[in-house]
């Protein structure tokens, strides 16, 4: 794994960058470089404003001080190459809706992007079949969501915001009410994405354990600051216990995994 955006195109650029909501400062001197390619996982703990900096990148909200600088210009709101996926993103499994429907959902981005026009029907039935390949979902695409796991959905999602061929990709709490087996598999599959496309990913989550294997690096939002570094540099017992505020312990069994300990209350209620 890489550990620095610098030998890579370089696609989100921050200098002393803020942001916050009014007269609430959220954080503030934030200066990170993100490359192509580069899987990050965003940290920190509730309330921080690790969405936040997903919404600024998406140009939702305007920074409070400094420079944001998104594939070479300031961020805009509907930006066709980022595919984003937001915290708790409903379905009506009670609609008669495929999961292929739930992927084409992402072709005329109606929600996040401009309208595609002028795609023609092969060129739409391509991005449908490599957005669902790419998230390993071929076996139940067009089953009825209603039939599907937490997992295969949050795969579709995933797909859904893959289907526009994004150069970013914005992950708030994909994770979230997984199972460990799932969060592993959607961790890993994330991870092929970011290198086998190029794809710059940030990924929200709370509990860092399933993404230890596979992230570049760990950004991480506390204190009203954001820093990043490699997962060596942050995921330690003193580093983590100063950006949560609590106890946290960082072990390492024989075969050398390392394990999170301390953090079960955050990823219980990553709402709270």
């Amino acid at each position: 794994m890489t550990d620095a955006a610098s030998t890579r195109e370089v696609t989100v650029a921050a200098r002393g960058l803020a942001a916050g909501y009014g007269d609430r400062p959220l954080w503030s001197g934030a200066d990170f470089e993100l490359g192509a390619g580069e899987f990050v996982a965003v940290l920190g703990p509730n309330g921080a404003g690790k969405s936040t900096l997903l919404r600024t990148i998406l140009g939702l909200l305007a920074p409070s001080a400094g420079d944001l600088q998104v594939l070479g210009r300031p961020p805009r709101r509907g930006n066709p190459d980022i595919g984003y996926v937001p915290q708790h993103r409903e379905l009506d499994t009670a609609i008669a809706l495929s999961g292929r429907d739930v992927v084409g959902l992402g072709v005329d981005g109606h929600r996040w992007g401009a309208r595609v026009t002028g795609v023609a029907r092969r060129e739409v039935e391509t991005r449908l079949e490599e957005a669902v390949t790419a998230v390993e979902a071929d076996a139940y695409v067009d089953r009825r969501v209603g039939t599907l796991s937490g997992g295969e959905l949050q795969r579709l999602l995933l797909a859904q915001a893959l289907v526009r061929r994004p150069r970013i990709l914005l992950l708030d709490e994909p994770l979230s009410n997984l199972d460990l087996r799932n969060q592993s598999a959607i961790a890993g599959v994330v991870s092929r994405i970011a290198r086998g496309r190029g794809v710059t990913v940030l990924l929200v989550a709370h509990d860092v354990n399933p993404l230890l294997p596979v992230v570049d690096r760990v950004l991480y939002v506390a204190g009203g600051s954001v820093e990043i570094g490699t997962p060596d540099d942050v995921v330690r017992s003193d580093r983590l216990s100063r950006l949560y505020g609590t106890p946290v312990e960082v072990l390492r069994d024989r075969h050398g995994r390392v394990f999170v300990v301390g953090l079960e209350t955050e990823a219980s209620h990553p709402h709270a």
